[in-house]
């Protein structure tokens, strides 16, 4: 008689950190990545988390921080074991666009995300006067205060989803990349 071993199966998980002003659309983007479909979403007071598996072996915890101006002070104490950043910018409210890019900006500082890749995601394509990603490339200064790091600006619509599988897996190679460079096969293997 022979003993049946079942094979545990090993994903590879890595931790990504979703952030940007409230009414970006963090969280509709998240639940439509996730479920394929339309999800009436709140503000998010706290945080939503999400496991995303957009490889069979390969899977994303993503952390989707409220983005409320009380809530930004905390987006640091998410930061320590983060793989990966998808910062999601509204391309039509103008208005507070300054603050969108200083927080970004300062959220870039953190000591814990220094040369973790980035992918800005351009949200909100589908109104017509939504800034292009090129102009958001611009606008953020992306190439001057990512030059340390893999990143890439991904147009996209959350509520379409157009966009948004692009930009993680532009995302998620980049982190196997950086992984990889660093030599980090402890954080990289980490088992579900």
């Amino acid at each position: 008689m022979g003993l049946l071993a079942s094979k545990k199966s090993k994903v590879k998980q890595v931790q990504i950190l979703l952030l940007g002003l409230d009414s970006a659309g963090k969280s509709t983007l998240l639940y439509k990545l996730k479920f394929g479909q339309d999800i009436i979403t709140m503000p998010t007071i706290g945080f939503n988390v999400e496991m995303i598996e957009l490889e069979k072996s390969f899977s994303l915890t993503v952390w989707d921080v409220g983005g409320q101006s009380r809530m930004r002070n905390l987006w640091t104490c998410y930061c320590e074991n983060a793989d990966g950043l998808a910062y999601v910018v509204d391309c039509t409210d103008q208005r507070r666009l300054d603050d969108s890019r200083r927080e970004f900006e300062h959220i870039l500082k953190n000591e814990h995300i220094k040369n973790v890749p980035v992918v800005l995601l351009a949200n909100k394509q589908d109104v017509p006067e939504a800034l292009t990603a090129m102009d958001i490339t611009r606008l953020f200064k992306v190439k001057q205060l990512c030059s340390d790091r893999n990143w890439y600006v991904q147009p996209c619509c959350a509520i379409t989803g157009e966009g948004l599988a692009e930009g993680f897996r532009k995302l998620t190679g980049f982190v196997k990349s950086h992984m990889k460079s660093r030599g980090d096969t402890l954080a990289f293997f980490r088992q579900v």
